[in-house]
C-alpha cells in the first residue's frame, strides 16, 4: 500500500520530496488515530482520505510550495533510446498533471492511476459520484489537450 500512497502523494504535491513528507504525515496521523478506523471500511481508502485532508490543511496554511515535478531520473542517461523516450514522456505527463486543477488531478490519479472505482474515489474525496465523474472527464480532456500541445 505504501507505494500507492507515495504515488498519490507525489501527484497531489508535485514533488517527490513533498510527497514523501506527506506520506510520513499520513502514516503518523493514521497510527495516532487508528482507533477512528471503522472495521468494514477499506484501510487504503481511509489512508487516502487522511492524506488528502492533510494536503488541503497544509495548502491552506501556506506550508506547501509549488514546484513542477520532474522525475528524479530524468536527467540521467538512459541505456536505450526507447527507455529515454519513455522517461521524457513520463516527465511530460507529470508536468501536464501538475497543470490540472487540484480536483481534476485527484480524480485522474485515483481512477486512472490507482484504479479505484468511481464510487470509491468519490468516497475518498467526499463528493457525489456524478461530481467525480465530471471532474474525471474534464481532467482527462484537459490532460489530452495539454499533451497534444507539447512539442
Amino acid at each position: 500500500m505504501l507505494p500507492r500512497l507515495r504515488r498519490f502523494a507525489i501527484g497531489l504535491t508535485g514533488s517527490a520530496a513533498d510527497g514523501d513528507d506527506l506520506c510520513q504525515l499520513t502514516i503518523e496521523r493514521a497510527l495516532t488515530r487508528r482507533d477512528q478506523w471503522q472495521e468494514g471500511t477499506r484501510l487504503d481508502s481511509w489512508m487516502y482520505r487522511i492524506m488528502r485532508n492533510i494536503c488541503i490543511d497544509e495548502k491552506r496554511a501556506g506550508a506547501r510550495r509549488s514546484q513542477t515535478f520532474v522525475s528524479e531520473d530524468a536527467g540521467l542517461s538512459v541505456g536505450s533510446e526507447g527507455a529515454q523516450e519513455a522517461s521524457v514522456e513520463l516527465t511530460m505527463v507529470d508536468r501536464a498533471m501538475q497543470k490540472l486543477p487540484e480536483d481534476q488531478r485527484e480524480a485522474v490519479l485515483l481512477v486512472m492511476v490507482e484504479g479505484y472505482s468511481y464510487k470509491e474515489a468519490a468516497e475518498i474525496v467526499g463528493c457525489p459520484v456524478g461530481t467525480l465523474n465530471s471532474r474525471l472527464v474534464r481532467g482527462r480532456d484537459a490532460l489530452l489537450e495539454l499533451l497534444e500541445d507539447t512539442p
